[in-house]
């Protein structure tokens, strides 16, 4: 039976990220009545400042074997790629045991394979999107994997090779020496090796979300920015009314895909969701020549994306706790990487002020097994979640949207999120 079926109302999507966005387009395209309940401006959240990929080679989950013992090496580096920084804070300890037990190859593969299977109709959807007259903003330009040695790039390629079973094209072999630099005239020549995983896209994140929210406002779905939930009203396991600061919204069932704010939202309804901010760090600059590709620097794990006309550049992994708070040192640490692979583009790192626009940092969620939720939530017939997407919330949004409203709307969960239902994470 339909989890919206029988109770008046419309079904309330509570975020207007990506994800949220994406689920209550589809749950519109089913026919629903929906409402979208965003607590600032569409898109305004960790959709705003990523680095727009859409992409296969790069959707795996950040717990992986050897990921502890280089976030421990990165203890009192600010500068290091992933930083962890500890706090004294129990839940945050118990959180980091977890992650360190999903670092096992075994859980390693199991939940890349559970995001390569979402992840099969990803491409398909966005073309449906447009099709239907959202501007994506998506181009499919490919992603080259740039390297300082042959070696690692070797290494790389050989397990991404292995990992992608099929599901993306690989080339066979690096490119390397004078020519490796050659693959995207912005690399500079200290590349010596690289190669190119054609079909990889890239989107405008913040250009997405306001097509995605003009296309919902167009078909009727109505928008309620700056709205902040403080409370369900719920009867005989259903919620039936969402509480604002100055109102209430009856609904026939509600979507939480609120990013970080989706733990209180979900306490609220007596469910305790174990996620945490991986905190991200990005900005724009004009380079000359500018990235033709999306760009993965290998040894530093930084990226860089041509977005609207500039390049962004980000970067790291900090966990350290749940907050926005913006350390330049971060910053400057995502410019000094790219500088290895885009050449001298700033000479001095007090010249980066003047330079970069849109410093931003934002707290992507995480769960410690590194996958999102996407299902009902516990005790509630018609209370769903959609979060914890990490740095994968632009590739798997309209495919998480998609999946989820065929579950509100027949009451049965796909195939395809078994493996991101709630009672895994009580193992």
């Amino acid at each position: 039976m339909s989890a919206a079926s029988g109770t008046p109302g419309p079904v309330v999507v509570v975020g207007g990220g990506v994800v949220g966005l994406c689920t209550a387009y589809h749950l519109a395209a089913a026919g629903l009545q929906v409402e979208v309940v965003e607590r600032r401006q569409l898109g305004s959240g960790v959709s705003r400042g990523n680095a727009g990929w859409v992409c296969l080679s790069h959707s795996t989950p950040v717990p992986a074997p050897g990921v502890v013992r280089y976030a421990l090496r990165s203890l009192g580096r600010p500068d290091s790629p992933l930083y962890l920084r500890p706090l004294p804070d129990p839940a945050f300890v118990r959180w980091l045991w977890r992650f360190w037990r999903s670092s096992t190859p075994a859980a390693f593969r199991r939940g890349y394979a559970a995001v390569a299977e979402l992840n099969r109709d990803t491409f398909g959807l966005f073309d449906g999107l447009r099709e239907a007259g959202v501007d994506t903003t998506l181009t499919r330009p490919g992603m080259v994997h740039a390297f300082l040695s042959p070696a690692e790039a070797r290494h790389h390629l050989a397990i991404q090779r292995e990992m992608a079973d099929g599901h993306y094209p690989v080339p066979d072999d690096i490119t390397t020496g004078a020519e490796a630099h050659l693959l995207d005239e912005a690399l500079s020549p200290a590349v010596r090796a690289a190669y190119l995983v054609a079909g990889e896209g890239v989107v405008d994140p913040e250009a997405f979300a306001r097509a995605l929210g003009e296309a919902l406002a167009a078909s009727g779905v109505k928008i309620h920015e700056n709205a902040e939930i403080t409370g369900f009203r719920s009867a005989g396991g259903r919620v039936t009314a969402l509480r604002t600061t100055d109102s209430e919204l009856p609904c026939s069932a509600v979507v939480v895909a609120a990013g970080m704010r989706s733990p209180a939202l979900l306490r609220l309804l007596g469910h305790h969701l174990p996620l945490q901010a991986g905190k991200g760090y990005s900005f724009s600059v004009d380079l000359d020549p500018a990235p033709r590709h999306t760009l993965y620097f290998g040894e530093r794990r930084a990226v860089a994306s041509p977005i609207g006309g500039t390049t962004r550049i980000g970067g790291t992994m900090e966990l350290s706790g749940n907050n926005n708070r913006l350390d330049w040192r971060r910053i400057v640490a995502v410019a000094l990487a790219s500088r290895h692979y885009l050449g001298r583009w700033f000479d001095d790192p007090d010249d980066l002020v003047g330079l970069i626009r849109d410093p931003w940092v934002g707290g992507r969620p995480f769960l410690p097994d590194g996958l999102p939720v996407i299902d009902r939530v516990p005790g509630h017939d018609n209370a769903f979640a959609a979060t914890g997407h990490g740095m994968l919330g632009v590739t798997l949004g309209p495919v998480t949207g998609h999946k989820l409203a065929e579950y509100v709307v027949t009451g049965r969960r796909p195939e395809a999120l078994v493996p991101f239902r709630f009672g895994r994470l009580r193992r």
